[in-house]
């Protein structure tokens, strides 16, 4: 029996030998990001709220206002105060450095509005598709509410500092200092896993969403241009979704942006 013992001790020294070498800050982001991420999952979600606190109501078809304040709450301190958290206590490091600054604003600016033009044309035809045109706001009630509406949105912008800070933020500038510009790569990775389940185009599209986010953040070395491109790109998808709802209009031509564009007024 010696003969397994031996190697299964052997085989542990070598993997101990190879933890205690890893980048440990490397290790500590990439773990902490899976770990987080699972949290939110689970106990941040809004499957969650409903059966732990509306078991009442537990027909998933009535969405309440509610429990996306729950989710984006929640999701707000497992994305963004943890990771703050560790960054200050564990690595001991200046959180501006994780994109908590103004950065470069010639860049930042420049790629936004780049970003933003390419993407609104691109949002007119996809919201076109009713199957995705349908699916937005996630709160319905916000199609019939333009109360209801803004403050989803604002509370959506409260999220997407968050979500912008946990990828952008604290996984690539985590990452910036080992892998350069791969950190790009990896940190599109989750956030288009963190997709699916959405319309097939949205998720193909999240692909080049997360490059040209992490891109802009990289360059810019700040997340707040990403928090204000992906916000404007929400907004913009709920708001056309919402008109194209009221107007009962899912064409692409100059008539049915005049009919949508009526629905504002």
């Amino acid at each position: 029996m010696a003969f397994p013992k031996f190697y299964f001790k052997k085989e542990v020294n070598e993997l101990t030998a190879i933890i205690k070498n890893l980048d440990k800050k490397v290790t500590t982001v990439l773990v902490a990001a899976a770990v987080l991420q699972t949290i939110s999952w689970y106990f941040t979600s809004r499957t969650f709220f409903h059966l732990n606190f509306f078991i009442e109501l537990s027909n998933h078809s009535k969405v309440y206002l509610l429990e996306f304040f729950y989710w984006y709450l929640g999701d707000f301190i497992v994305y963004f105060i943890v990771p703050f958290l560790i960054i200050k206590l564990f690595f001991k490091e200046k959180i501006r450095d994780y994109g908590i600054a103004i950065g470069d604003i010639n860049a930042g600016v420049r790629i936004s509005v780049i970003f933003i033009l390419i993407m609104l044309p691109f949002i007119w035809f996809l919201t076109s598709q009713q199957s995705f045109s349908l699916t937005y706001p996630l709160l319905y009630q916000a199609r019939d509410s333009w109360n209801i509406f803004f403050i989803y949105e604002l509370g959506l912008v409260f999220y997407l500092f968050a979500w912008e800070f946990i990828w952008r933020g604290f996984m690539l500038f985590g990452l910036k200092e080992k892998f350069g510009y791969y950190a790009v790569v990896i940190q599109m990775l989750p956030f288009v896993i963190l997709h699916d389940g959405k319309p097939p185009l949205e998720t193909f599209g999240a692909i080049a969403g997360g490059l040209a986010l992490g891109i802009l953040a990289y360059r810019s070395r700040s997340i707040y241009y990403c928090v204000i491109t992906h916000s404007i790109i929400m907004f913009s998808i709920d708001l056309i979704s919402t008109l194209r709802y009221r107007a009962n209009d899912f064409g692409v031509g100059v008539n049915s942006l005049v009919n949508v564009v009526k629905q504002i007024f």
